[in-house]
């Protein structure tokens, strides 16, 4: 019944958003001329967007830069879930026609993760936290779905690269992608996210994310330690880790011996 209702829910995902988010930058660029416009009208037609197509499930949350943690941004996940174990999303500014597409994030279960080398697991950041704090949504998404969505990332993992500073929380964005692709991770305690960032989506989309994390309190009893806690803990000093939200023993150190 739960997999049911959440098939159901998730072809409404992208007609039931809460409000659409503009994106901050405008490329530079002259805008196409009418004879542009009607190729792109003639390929979308005759050539079909297949793999674009399976992105089915919307998700907005919130990443720091790994290097400069304090470099924060709003993102928009545009995700197809592959298997049970594995989902690809790509990565946008908004979620209106003119959001520019700024990263990519891949999913993976515990289960996956645990099958990494252990160089590997540098890149990968833990997702609880994101979770119970009811900071990463599926805006328009029925409670009882959501719900079913969220249990099932719990313990899971993701790899995300940023190619493109476009703009949050008062930092004006580039107006074109510059440099190499920066590593994300994701916000795991209470203190990190700039609660201007928190406050500015919640108030342009209607969402609460205060709500969301008092409906999620009984997926904490599913969350075990995980790798990546606290890899960005000496940027947040005065962070706090809420119940639920544990480093795994290996946590910045080499694995334990068996």
């Amino acid at each position: 019944m739960k997999i049911a209702i959440l098939s159901m829910a998730l072809p409404l995902l992208f007609v039931a958003c809460e409000a659409d988010r503009e994106s901050q930058v405008q490329p530079p660029g002259q805008e196409s001329p009418p004879k542009e416009e009607a190729l792109k009208v003639g390929a979308e037609v005759l050539q079909g967007n297949k793999p674009t197509d399976k992105l089915d499930v919307y998700l907005v949350g919130f990443h720091p830069i790994v290097d400069t943690p304090t470099h924060q941004m709003e993102a928009h996940h545009f995700c197809h879930q592959v298997n049970t174990d594995f989902a690809q999303c790509v990565l946008f500014d908004g979620n209106e026609d003119g959001a520019n597409l700024n990263g990519v994030e891949y999913i993976i279960s515990e289960k996956l993760f645990a099958e990494l080398p252990e160089e590997e697991k540098q890149y990968w950041h833990p997702h609880n936290f994101e979770i119970l704090s009811g900071q990463l949504v599926a805006p328009g998404l029925p409670d009882v779905a959501e719900h079913e969505l969220m249990a099932g990332k719990m313990n899971s993992y993701g790899k995300t690269w940023h190619f493109w500073h476009t703009g949050g929380a008062g930092t004006p964005g580039e107006k074109f992608p510059l440099g190499p692709p920066t590593l994300a991770w994701s916000f795991n305690a209470d203190g990190e996210v700039k609660p201007e960032l928190l406050e500015s989506r919640d108030s342009a989309m209607g969402l609460n994310t205060e709500e969301a994390r008092e409906n999620r309190q009984d997926l904490v009893e599913k969350a075990r330690p995980q790798r990546g806690v606290d890899r960005l803990s000496d940027a947040y000093p005065q962070r706090k880790k809420p119940e639920g939200i544990k480093a795994a023993p290996a946590d910045g150190a080499p694995p334990p011996s068996p």
